[in-house]
């Protein structure tokens, strides 16, 4: 005889700290929109990663192939060449705008929350309008020091078509 499954009760997107992790997320994604890239990378732990995996259903982001996976140090660097202008993809960067919605904590402590959510990103550049789709996944350090000093210490971006061609991104994801 099987035992049956014992059902948690979902964690409230109410709760307090979870509340925090959205307004972090969302923040986030406003600064990407404003490409306010050096405010946006000091969102991120000093051991923080930004990844967008190729296969969809991988946790083993340092062993798989990745459209992006960035520490601190490439973090810097991509922001270094979108902000200097250097590089064409920043010259001629699209004007973006996120929807991040639906978010599902999916584990909450004291001290950190991981947050699932969808986004929806239309980009705009030279009269074409491009759709990026993904499941997002953040993990959320929560600061003693209240919600301004709370750090995203991951981001996993899947994109919904992250297994086909991919146009090219001149912005982060």
């Amino acid at each position: 005889m099987t035992e049956p499954t014992v059902l948690t009760a979902p964690i409230s997107t109410t709760d307090p700290r979870v509340v925090r992790a959205v307004e972090l997320v969302w923040r986030e994604a406003e600064l990407l929109d404003r490409k306010a890239y050096v405010d946006w990378n000091a969102l991120y732990a000093g051991d923080g990663i930004y990844v967008i995996p190729v296969d969809p259903s991988t946790e083993d982001f340092a062993g798989t192939l990745n459209m992006v996976y960035d520490d601190a140090r490439m973090r810097q660097m991509r922001v270094t060449r979108m902000i200097e202008g250097y590089a064409i993809a920043a010259v001629d960067a699209a004007r973006t705008l996120r929807t991040v919605t639906g978010f599902v904590p999916r584990s909450v402590t004291d001290d950190q929350v991981e947050l699932r959510s969808a986004q929806v990103l239309v980009a705009y550049k030279r009269g074409h309008h491009d759709l990026w789709a993904a499941d997002l996944v953040h993990t959320i350090r929560l600061s003693p020091d209240g919600p301004g000093a709370d750090r995203i210490v991951r981001k996993v971006v899947r994109l919904v078509d992250s297994e086909d061609a991919v146009p090219a991104a001149g912005f982060l994801l």
